[in-house]
């Protein structure tokens, strides 16, 4: 039984035969493809669809249906009839006919007549191009999502270096004092960060853009309308507002997942900046007594189920967790992209479920920090200002006059006896004490080419 007739076994079912295999054949994982890929290959089967249908490849009636039903597949209306386990067949036909039946039945519904699955609904179509179509589409809006997230934070930690423009604090390589910088200068580093991300995700965004669609099997087009890649990109587009394109080559666009490795690479250097950022700020919140002590992240819940008030990091720790996880999607994502093969590459489903699980923890971890921690973390001004002006690497700003030997001299006894520097250097160098103050000023070493 190969058309949408099989959901009459059983009237809470809409697909049918194919699916009803997939299911007794696939139960490795227990996962299931996530929401934006269900949308994304419901999108894609309305605009092939609409194409079919303004070719002639359709009847209007049967198009619109088709079209109507895939859109409600796009909605989330049916995501409770895509049951079949990601770990599947390679080229991840079974959803793609899990959605061919689904579509058909719900067609049918609408018109009162036979419409078949692969005929009618797949017209023009090979899973072997919809699966590595619907990857892209499914990336470029999920992506959209989590560079607005990062847009967001970036902003948040301008506004906060901003705020702290003149906090002078001490620096730290090596998780060791070194010279005074400010907090605002600190935060800065951060931002830049975050918008190197977004411009090298903008890049690859790009490429993303370029469909498989049209290719079919292999990429020749075989069974399809020499037009429909050109108009069902037009008409995603039209659909979406986002510029899609018929890949210039369909028979690399099919043969391997090049783009897709690409934005998951990219994807992993975010996770390793959120995780940076995250890092430093459970690092500059730790204390209150015995740690750093710069900086008080919000006080979100109890933090210790056997010491009383203690409050832990628990957004920096959260998206450590969600940035690790995403590091790790990315080496799935390289490995499964290497199982290309002449023209198919055969591990689509997991390459497409481990790329949208990254943007997803990505997104919410750039939104999480930017609202709960970023916003509204409260600096020690008076600590971080104290803390700077016995900094005995301050001695680095006499180095010019005073050569490095006598310099690390004057750091080592002013260490050793728990006293400033200037009391060390107006006793062991023959600079004046305007001289000392002016260049021992930690405000100065930390902005040493603002002369004002």
């Amino acid at each position: 039984m190969t058309d949408s007739s099989a959901d009459q076994q059983d009237t809470g079912v809409l697909y049918g035969a194919q699916t009803r295999l997939a299911l007794a054949n696939f139960g490795i994982s227990g996962w299931r493809f996530p929401r934006p890929f269900l949308h994304a290959l419901g999108l894609v089967k309305a605009c092939a669809a609409r194409v079919n249908g303004a070719l002639g490849l359709l009847p209007a009636d049967l198009s619109r249906a088709i079209e109507e039903a895939a859109e409600a597949v796009a909605d989330g209306r049916y995501d409770d009839q895509f049951p079949v386990d990601v770990l599947q067949t390679g080229s991840g036909t079974s959803t793609n006919m899990n959605a061919n039946e689904v579509i058909a039945t719900l067609a049918r519904r609408r018109l009162g007549r036979p419409v078949h699955p692969n005929d009618d609904v797949n017209r023009g179509q090979s899973s072997n191009d919809v699966v590595p179509t619907v990857i892209h589409v499914a990336a470029v809006m999920e992506l959209q999502r989590l560079t607005a997230a990062l847009a967001s934070l970036a902003e948040a930690i301008d506004t906060r270096a901003r705020e702290h423009a003149a906090v002078v604090k001490t620096a730290r390589t090596h998780l060791m004092d070194a010279v005074p910088m400010t907090l605002g200068q600190e935060l800065s580093g951060w931002a830049a960060q975050v918008r190197e991300d977004l411009a090298r995700l903008a890049d690859t965004e790009r490429r993303l853009l370029s469909l498989a669609q049209g290719g079919t099997a292999v990429g020749t087009g075989l069974n399809t309308h020499p037009d429909f890649a050109r108009r069902f990109a037009a008409a995603l587009a039209e659909r979406t507002g986002i510029a899609f394109r018929p890949a210039p080559n369909a028979f690399a666009a099919i043969a391997a997942q090049d783009t897709a490795v690409e934005l998951s690479g990219q994807l992993r250097v975010t996770a390793l900046t959120l995780l940076k950022i995250a890092t430093d700020l459970r690092w500059m919140n730790s204390g209150p007594i015995a740690g750093l002590g710069e900086i008080s992240l919000p006080e979100l819940q109890p933090g210790s189920s056997i010491m009383p008030g203690k409050v832990n990091p628990v957004i920096p720790e959260a998206v450590g967790m969600a940035c690790v996880q995403a590091v790790g999607l990315d080496a799935a994502v390289a490995l499964a992209a290497q199982d290309n093969r002449f023209q198919l590459a055969t591990m689509l489903p997991l390459i497409a479920f481990d790329l949208l699980q990254q943007l997803q923890l990505l997104t919410g971890a750039a939104r999480s920090l930017d609202t709960q921690a970023i916003a509204c973390f409260e600096a020690d001004t008076v600590a971080l200002a104290e803390r700077a002006k016995r900094n005995p690497i301050l001695v680095t700003a006499l180095t010019p006059r005073i050569g490095y030997e006598l310099a690390a001299r004057i750091a080592r006894v002013a260490l050793a006896d728990g006293r400033p520097v200037i009391d060390v250097a107006r006793e062991q160098t023959g600079l004046s004490e305007t001289e000392l103050s002016d260049l021992l000023e930690p405000v100065r070493n930390a902005q040493p080419h603002d002369r004002r």
